[in-house]
């Protein structure tokens, strides 16, 4: 099967060739690559062994008899026939959570075997975390994946090229229409198709929607089998309606009563913190961004979430079409008015673009601003910090919107400085003493690479 590069793989071969390498941990949602990325990974090594804790569950065993790692080596290589040589091998512990004692012996390959280069990785890994209450301080190391980025995708498809070339763009050097249009369209396909690797792959063989969305609905689908494995006191149908609520109200405050009559607002609360654990979710939540930390001025009181995948998130809202062109010239067009949540689409994957290019090596959630008097209604779609300072976002899913409440924060706060992000070419607008750099969609890595 052809392996699509991922941004982490650099990471894991930094991490591969460090004279420190502590045991590492792959972090993330449930089909998002992780295990072929560490695959992949394995290739470059003399020796690779995988332990999947989920298919062989016998092997368990080996970490539960103690933690003298010469002895788990000795008897994990005698049961699959692999050589363990320290610096040369690479252990791989999949679905590590199905055992405790597994990722407790992780501190002591680093204390006892340094050497060896050791990987665990799980889709509800979180849960298992939960649980540790001393969980190896300063002894493991994590990585967080997450679907792939537009510039992943890109890389996937064959037009790595114009990654670099909009790398190299800014507001005094805009890209040609030509390179800009490409762009518009390509991100289009991506918003449809989404950045789970299976998708993206089914994408690549047949260039056909239908067949995609076959793929979301079986990605869907296990993510549902996964809710009875959460927590046996939390009702399944009730995190299942509390995704579908998260989905349906994006880009909006979050309010519980939405989710069901028939729960508390504390269910559905401890509903949301399991997804959020499972990858499937992210809080954005408002902070009063008088400095930094901005998490230091948080306010849970206003909380927004945004969903792992706009693939999924897509065939979750039922949008469907017989034709993939004909759904590509409505989304996001300028005369288009009767999608679905439209502009929170846009802000959504805005998000998810920015969590990718920013937490590979922690995670966190993401901020936004909102005027909390009474009978306000300005709102700044995300607070980031770049370049060391309190910097706003807004999002707007065409070529047109006014920037009021940018404006308005930005005076509020003393600051000049503000991100568009929206379907134009790279530019800049002076208003006064504010510059607002605009930056196009397709190109949200450039917010953490280059300064517009």
């Amino acid at each position: 099967m052809h392996y699509y590069s991922r941004a982490i793989d650099k990471e894991l071969v930094e991490w591969k060739n460090s004279t420190r390498h502590k045991p590492l941990l792959i972090r993330g949602a449930r089909q998002v690559g992780k295990s072929t990325a560490v695959r992949h990974l394995g290739e470059t090594f003399d020796h690779y062994l995988e332990v999947n804790l989920e298919r062989d569950p016998e092997a368990a065993v080996f970490f539960k008899q103690g933690y003298d790692v010469n002895v788990i080596l000795s008897k994990l290589s005698a049961y699959y026939s692999v050589t363990i040589v320290p610096g040369s091998t690479l252990l791989f512990i999949d679905e590590i959570q199905n055992c405790m004692q597994a990722i407790e012996a992780l501190r002591f390959f680093w204390e006892d075997m340094p050497e060896l280069h050791v990987i665990g990785a799980g889709s509800l890994l979180e849960f298992a975390l939960q649980d540790i209450p001393t969980f190896a301080v300063g002894r493991i190391r994590s990585f967080y994946m997450y679907p792939m980025s537009f510039d992943e995708y890109l890389e996937a498809v064959g037009q790595a090229g114009l990654i670099a070339l909009k790398q190299k763009a800014d507001s005094k050097h805009p890209l040609d229409d030509v390179f800009h249009n490409r762009l518009v369209n390509l991100f289009r396909d991506y918003i449809m198709i989404g950045g789970m690797p299976e998708a993206v792959a089914e994408w690549m063989e047949s260039k056909d929607y239908l067949k995609v969305s076959q793929v979301h609905d079986d990605i869907v689908t296990g993510y549902d089998r996964d809710f009875a494995k959460y927590k046996k006191r939390i009702s399944p149908d009730l995190i299942r309606l509390t995704l579908n609520s998260v989905v349906h109200q994006m880009g909006q405050k979050f309010v519980y009563h939405k989710v069901s009559d028939e729960y508390q607002s504390a269910q559905v609360k401890e509903a949301l913190r399991l997804l959020t654990l499972a990858g499937l979710i992210t809080p954005v939540i408002h902070t009063d961004a008088n400095g930094l930390p901005l998490n230091s001025e948080q306010n849970s009181r206003y909380i927004k979430y945004i969903y792992l995948d706009c693939g999924l998130m897509l065939r979750i809202l039922g949008i469907e079409t017989n034709s993939q062109e004909g759904l590509r010239r409505r989304f996001l067009s300028d005369s288009a008015s009767d999608l679905v949540n439209k502009g929170s689409v846009a802000e959504m994957i805005a998000g998810c673009e920015l969590i990718k290019y920013s937490m590979i090596n922690h995670s966190g959630n993401l901020n936004y601003w909102v005027r909390t008097e009474k009978n306000s209604v300005a709102e700044v779609d995300y607070i980031i910090v770049k370049d060391g300072a309190v910097t706003p976002v807004e999002v707007k899913a065409g070529t047109r919107g006014g920037m009021k409440s940018m404006y308005m924060f930005l005076d509020k706060k003393g600051l000049q400085r503000g991100i568009r992000i929206c379907l134009e070419n790279f530019s800049e607008y002076e208003n006064g003493s504010y510059r607002i750099s605009v930056i196009p969609l397709y190109a949200l890595s450039c917010i953490y690479r280059n300064t517009p």
